[in-house]
């Protein structure tokens, strides 16, 4: 008994010791793996942009409290959100599991005699039941290692699927803003062209006009408005948007502003090199990398053989017959050893299987990444080109406007024609029309640059569902 004490105590001990568990590949390892060809240059290419640290709270930089309460009802109530929440606390139950099996696994069981036996054998008892497997390959820790990154992954989604519902909501916001002001402008287009109608019958009826100018000015107040129609109908379809993306019924009441916010000063885009470090959807990838890695782990260890300690204490008695073992309660202790010998290239398979994993979610982190990378790009040059487009339509608006002040004269007067006045409402219209679409892209750019860069709409993140101190550590060691 004592010889198998000193076994039991030098297999526990080499349990605790057990080896420790190699680290998954590091940030520097995992981007020169998943994008070999890619040279991250030490500033931003495209235009636009501040220098600085990126910064949080960006949804405070548009002054909007009606969008910020929106924005606030959409994280409330969004299904979509509501769903990514539920896969988190999925990813939570996950690792409680799998860390559960690095304990002893302790059961109970009780019998009644008599009656109550079923079998009329009489025997009565009860008996706790031990058995702990020695993890001396890390085949369990593996495993619990690996739910714990797929749970970080899973919050870190759950973190970008906020951010982006908040960019969805602020962009929706000022399609919406701007749906309205192009048809307050499609509805004063058709009263300047039902004017215009006016005259040209007004001059008919004089003698100084002819049927051809009126049929032509009817013709051009009916197209505007079937376009004022159509905006209508945009309009609505924008305001039906936003309500579904807050959990509203879709009933386009939500009321928005009647014109467009400026943008912005200019936000601070920091360093290329920061960026895979700071957007929660490079860092899910990279986590789940980490799964992946331990999955492989885990698998590798289930090759090798599975030691297990066991105890017990049972008392059993019987009012039928003479038990043998008159003494109670009886105490076991002892261990247990099982070995894979042939399953027929099964555990390698899960080994190649595991391989293949990671491979695809190495691949993965490299295509998430290069997609930040564009995005930021391309939010950039898209807001640079906005800025000097704004500029020439602004000046475009001023002169067709003069000139249709001009081309009003000269029809009133006899010496232009009602053609030349239609066409120059049309050119000031489409002016104004594009004004009004590049002031809104400008803003939604803005957001596009805010969600690409990877800062918050909020002032501190938000504690995913779920969460508890052991895989806060995880997160952290996530981000360092």
């Amino acid at each position: 008994m004592r010889a198998l004490c000193t076994i039991l105590a030098a297999t526990v001990a080499a349990a605790v010791a057990g080896c420790a568990l190699k680290p998954p590949p590091d940030r520097d390892a995992l981007a020169q793996e998943a994008a070999e060809n890619r040279q991250v240059p030490q500033k931003w290419t495209a235009a636009g942009g501040a220098p600085g640290a990126v910064a949080d709270r960006w949804l405070a930089t548009f002054s909007d409290p009606q969008l910020d309460q929106l924005v606030r009802e959409a994280l409330a109530f969004n299904p979509d959100l509501r769903i990514a929440a539920a896969r988190v606390e999925q990813a939570a139950a996950y690792q409680k599991v799998a860390g559960a099996l690095l304990y002893p696994q302790v059961n109970l069981l009780a019998r009644g005699g008599g009656k109550m036996s079923g079998d009329s054998t009489g025997l009565q008892g009860v008996g706790v039941f031990v058995n702990w497997e020695l993890d001396l390959w890390g085949r369990v820790r593996s495993g619990a290692a690996a739910a714990e990154a797929q749970y970080v992954s899973t919050a870190l989604d759950w973190e970008y699927a906020r951010q982006s519902l908040a960019a969805q909501v602020a962009k929706g916001w000022f399609l919406a803003t701007e749906a309205r002001m192009q048809k307050a402008l499609a509805d004063e287009a058709v009263r300047a062209s039902g004017g215009l109608a006016g005259l040209a019958q007004d001059r008919l009826r004089v003698g100084v006009g002819d049927e051809y100018d009126v049929r032509l000015a009817q013709a051009n107040l009916q197209t505007l408005r079937d376009a004022a129609a159509n905006l209508e109908n945009a309009y609505q379809q924008a305001l039906r948007s936003l309500e579904t993306l807050a959990g509203r019924y879709p009933a386009a009441v939500v009321a928005v502003r009647p014109e467009l916010a400026p943008p912005p000063a200019p936000v601070p885009v920091g360093m290329p090199s920061e960026l895979l470090e700071r957007r929660p959807d490079v860092a899910a990838a990279e986590r789940r990398v980490a799964a992946a890695f331990y999955r492989i782990e885990e698998a590798k260890a289930a090759r090798l053989p599975r030691i297990s300690l066991t105890a017990a204490v049972t008392s059993v008695s019987s009012d039928l017959f003479v038990l043998k073992e008159q003494s109670n309660p009886v105490w076991s202790a002892g261990a247990s050893l099982l070995a894979p010998l042939f399953l027929g290239g099964q555990l390698q398979g899960q080994v190649e299987v595991r391989t293949a994993e990671q491979r695809q979610a190495v691949a993965e982190y490299g295509r998430i990444g290069a997609r930040a990378f564009a995005e930021v790009e391309n939010a950039l040059s898209a807001g640079f080109a906005l800025d000097e487009r704004e500029a020439i339509l602004r000046q475009a608006v001023a002169d067709n406007g003069r000139a249709l002040e001009l081309a009003h004269i000269r029809y009133r007067v006899g010496s232009g024609d009602l053609r030349g006045v239609l066409q120059q409402s049309l050119a000031l219209y489409a002016a104004q029309v594009s004004l009004i679409r590049v002031r809104s892209e400008r803003l939604v750019q803005r957001v596009n640059l805010h969600l690409a860069l990877g800062g918050s709409f909020e002032e501190r993140p938000v504690e995913p569902p779920a969460a508890a101190a052991p895989r806060a550590a995880a997160a952290g060691e996530a981000r360092q």
